[in-house]
């Protein structure tokens, strides 16, 4: 298939639309240079990703400025670094100032014009209306971890997106799943049916960030550096 022969476009936010890592960091970065730690970003980042996977695993219900507590408390833990209450607010609550990528606005307007328009996220309805605010963009649907009861990479979520692309009158295989993260959306999105697109924001720099390492080789379908490229690829031609 073509990418404009699909109807729709299911999108994970943060990583794709919002820069997480650049959230995260804004957190993480002071909390260590406070406790002495000389851990740069990236070191933080890929420590951190282990330790939010976990709490999503081990707390599926738990609301995601929950996971994100837990995950800097259980980081503080593997670091020796103490974490105190306010520390683990201050992470809790960021998620409405991370920023979104600057393409990201731009080409989701584009898109809207030709397919529908579909959130798959792990977070809150609370968090992403925040981040929301800075994508400025109406989508047709929001599917959250809160509404779901369950966190990407579980197959859960994405019976939920199946689901949801079929109320929404989508098509049988006229679906697909945009995503950074391989982890958290193409191997489960592969293993749903799903066609993939890598937006891989990560294509400058070596390593997986604040994403864990695949656990199974995944080939998606197309992969684009950028938003504004794979828009650019899904216009339809003149």
């Amino acid at each position: 298939m073509e990418i404009t022969e699909f109807e729709a476009l299911s999108f994970d936010c943060y990583g794709t639309l919002i820069d997480w890592e650049a959230g995260i960091a804004a957190v993480l970065g002071p909390w260590a240079r406070s406790r002495g730690l000389a851990l740069d970003d990236e070191a933080l980042l890929t420590a951190y990703g282990q330790q939010e996977q976990r709490a999503e695993t081990e707390h599926p219900a738990a609301l995601y400025p929950d996971i994100l507590g837990r995950s800097i408390t259980a980081l503080g833990q593997e670091l020796g670094a103490e974490v105190t209450a306010d520390d683990a607010r201050s992470l809790a609550v960021s998620v409405p100032d991370w920023p979104a990528f600057g393409d990201s606005h731009a080409a989701l307007v584009s898109l809207a014009e030709h397919f529908k328009l579909i959130i798959l996220s792990n977070v809150d309805r609370a968090s992403f209306a925040g981040s929301n605010q800075r994508l400025a963009v109406t989508f047709d649907s929001v599917l959250t971890a809160q509404d779901i009861g369950s966190y990407k990479p579980s197959a859960r979520n994405f019976d939920a997106l199946l689901a949801e692309a079929r109320r929404l009158g989508v098509a049988e295989g006229k679906l697909l799943h945009v995503a950074q993260s391989l982890f958290h959306d193409h191997v489960p999105a592969r293993k749903a049916g799903l066609h993939t697109v890598w937006i891989n924001r990560r294509h400058d720099r070596p390593g997986w960030g604040a994403t864990p390492a695949p656990p199974a080789d995944v080939t998606p379908d197309w992969e684009f550096p950028s938003m504004t490229a794979f828009a650019a690829a899904a216009a339809p031609a003149p």
